[in-house]
Formats: C-alpha cells, structure tokens, sequence
C-alpha cells in the first residue's frame, strides 16, 4: 500500500506550482481530484502535444489525479465542491484569497463545515502583509527574492534562473507544509490552515547559503555566499568539451595543484584553509580551469577518480534520456496511451523499500467527473445538472509553446 493511500485531496491549483505540490501527494498514494474550469487548466496547452489538451508542460505536473470540470461561477458547481469538500482530507488551492472569498470558499468557510479540513493556499505573498493579494508569476518572484540580482552579481547581466524556480521550489515546500500540516491533525483531531507564499519560500531558499555575513547583528559580512558567486564558478572546458568538478578539501586542492605540477600554490597562503580560499575563490578557480583546458574530458575523469576529486561530465539535457546511471535505475517511464501513442515520463525519484512508486497517466479534461460526483453521493440527475462540458480553446486561444 501507498504512504498516502485513503488521503482525499480536492485540488484547485494550476499552471507549475501547486500542481507539482499535488502530483508529489499524488506519487505517494493521495487521491488527487484536480477540478478545473470548462477550459481546463492552461498548462494543457503549453508545449507540444497531439491532443488538445494534453500538452507536454501539462503532462509534466499531472499525473497520478482525476480531472472534474466544475465552473464555479454555477451555484450548483459551488454546492457539488463543497459535497466534496465534506469527504476531502485536504483542500489546497492557487486563487487569489479574496477571489475565493467572494465564492464562500474561503478557509474559515470550509474549516467550519469540514473541522479536520487541511486547507492549503498557495499565494503569492502572506496575506497579512503590504503585498498580500497581489498577483505572482515565477518571473517577478525571481525579481523580488534575489535570483535576478545574483545572476547579474555574478555574470554581470540580470537574468532569471533558465527553470522555474520559484514555481518548484515553493511546490515541494507546499507538499511538505501540507504533510506537516495533515500529521499534526491525525494527532490532534483538528484540521488547520496553511498559508504557502512564493515570496517569503523563496526568500528563505536564497537566504539559506546566501545569509553569510548577514546573519549575525551588525554583519559580519555583506549577505552573499562568495564561493558560488565566483564568475570562475562554472564547468571548465576542457580539450573536447566540458567538466564539472568539485575539489573541497584541503587535501583536494593538494592533490590536484601536485597532479599538475605546481604543488606550491596548495600552500600560498591565500589557499590555506577553506576561509581563505572562500575569500579568494575566483582567483583559485581561474588557475585550476587554466590547467584543466590542456586535457581532455575523458583523461580528466581518470584523473580526478584517482584522485577521489568529485567530477563528471557536463550533460545535456538530451543526454539524460541515455544515461547508463538513469536507464539501470528505471528512472524513466514510458506509458502506452490508447489515443496519444507512447509518451515518456520521469519516475519519482524516491525510492521506498527499494522500489519505484507507480505512475498513472494524466487525466483528460473532465475525464472523472461523473465517478467522483457519484462518490460524493450525488444522484444522476444532480450530477447532470452539475457537470460542465469541457472548452477546449481554440487555436489562436491556445497558450504559445
């Protein structure tokens, strides 16, 4: 049995952040019921695809869950979510809290009516400060917390992280706060409700190494972690291609400046010690990088195993899908679907007892609406009158890959 089996979840979010904290409980053996609008959520059109709205961004948050189309704008949809909501364990969602509000869907509404309700908002910001209610994307996160200052720190443009940081960073920190949360009501009988902010998440993601000095009052030191901010901080290139290595210790750095003929510079003084070689890190890693170009990758990797200095190859992300390491793990998955053809997904990647948890395909549009209605007692006929049919967007309605 699943970690997570019997764990009813009603799963209002969408786009990347609150779909992954989801799929995650939806991994571990939670009943996902994502409840979408008659257009569905907009990911289901983002990326390629060869269905509508089954599109590749979609299918990379949303396995593992049933699909029911509830417009909310309907009082009798708003009555068929809260029947819901009377058997859910959990009810999380990504709407602006004082839109919910309006709905009567707000926390102290569904914690009366269901007392051992978890409710998980995924927000922008915490409500009760000046930025509360706004409006967030990953981009103007990365903006706010930091990302886009330390890219410009360190490489002298202002760029965002090339993922979507923020949006996954605060979905596992989502599904961790909720598991938290879902714990502290098996013991205590009483559900709660759990505020998940971008903003603040990743603050704290940013501020954990980058802190340093900061974290002591008056500072120590301006609020930056040196080491990783270094320009020279990067996967060197070598005669072929590229190589990320690692050397920490001490006796790392002894090891490799003797392997090249200059041991001398372990021992200049600026490179005893990792305080000092933290203080002076561009100029050690611009040295080792000179030495690295005048051999291959492959003669690197030797070397460096003999040396037992942590290194590998720079991979793409193409590569991935023929690593040794990943296909003899069975990381990767491919399920048959009847209509789109085979289609290849990530495992999860934790392993319990030694084995891989089951993945199931994402669910169409709708595809469960009338299985989960029934579970919550509706008879047919309410259930008729309910259900909406889905609106796939048109074309030029479509979000562009």
């Amino acid at each position: 049995m699943l970690p997570l089996a019997g764990v009813k979840v009603i799963d209002l979010t969408s786009v990347a952040m609150g779909p992954f904290a989801s799929q995650w409980l939806g991994d571990f053996g939670a009943d996902i019921v994502k409840v979408e609008a008659p257009q569905g959520d907009t990911t289901r059109n983002t990326g390629p695809g060869n269905e509508p709205g089954m599109a590749a961004i979609y299918l990379g948050t949303n396995r593992n869950k049933r699909s029911i189309i509830l417009d909310l704008k309907r009082t009798e949809a708003r009555e068929a979510l809260l029947k819901l909501v009377d058997t859910a364990d959990i009810f999380m969602h990504s709407v602006r809290p004082q839109k919910l509000r309006k709905l009567g869907l707000d926390p102290d509404a569904l914690l009366a009516r269901n007392p051992r309700l978890v409710y998980a908002g995924f927000h922008g910001f915490a409500e009760a400060g000046p930025y509360g209610g706004r409006p967030a994307y990953d981009d103007i996160i990365q903006g706010l917390c930091g990302s886009a200052a330390l890219m410009r720190q360190q490489s002298g443009e202002a760029r965002y992280f090339p993922t979507i940081m923020a949006d996954k960073t605060t979905g596992v920190i989502g599904a961790i706060a909720i598991l938290a949360a879902l714990r502290g009501r098996d013991a205590s009988g009483k559900g709660s409700y759990v505020e998940i902010p971008m903003f603040e998440s990743m603050v704290a993601f940013n501020l954990q190494e980058h802190f340093y000095g900061a974290h002591f009052v008056p500072p120590l030191a301006p609020p930056v972690y040196p080491r990783v901010m270094s320009p020279s901080r990067k996967p060197h290139k070598t005669i072929d291609s590229y190589i990320c290595v690692m050397p920490y210790t001490d006796a790392h750095w002894r090891d490799f400046f003797a392997e090249v003929g200059t041991p001398e510079i372990a021992f200049e003084e600026r490179f005893t010690g990792i305080s000092r070689r933290t203080q002076n890190i561009d100029a050690l890693y611009a040295l080792a990088a000179q030495h690295i170009a005048t051999k291959t990758t492959a003669e690197w990797i030797d070397i460096f195993n003999r040396l037992q200095i942590p290194a590998a190859p720079m991979l793409e992300l193409v590569d991935l899908l023929e690593d040794e390491h990943l296909a003899q793990t069975g990381f990767f998955e491919v399920l048959d679907d009847e209509k789109i053809g085979k289609v290849r997904f990530t495992g999860v990647p934790v392993l319990i007892d030694g084995e891989r948890l089951p993945i199931n395909f994402p669910p169409r549009l709708g595809e469960h609406g009338r299985i989960i209605l029934a579970e919550a007692g509706l008879t047919e006929e309410e259930i008729n009158t309910v259900l909406s049919e889905p609106r796939h967007p048109t074309q030029h309605e479509s979000t562009p890959a």
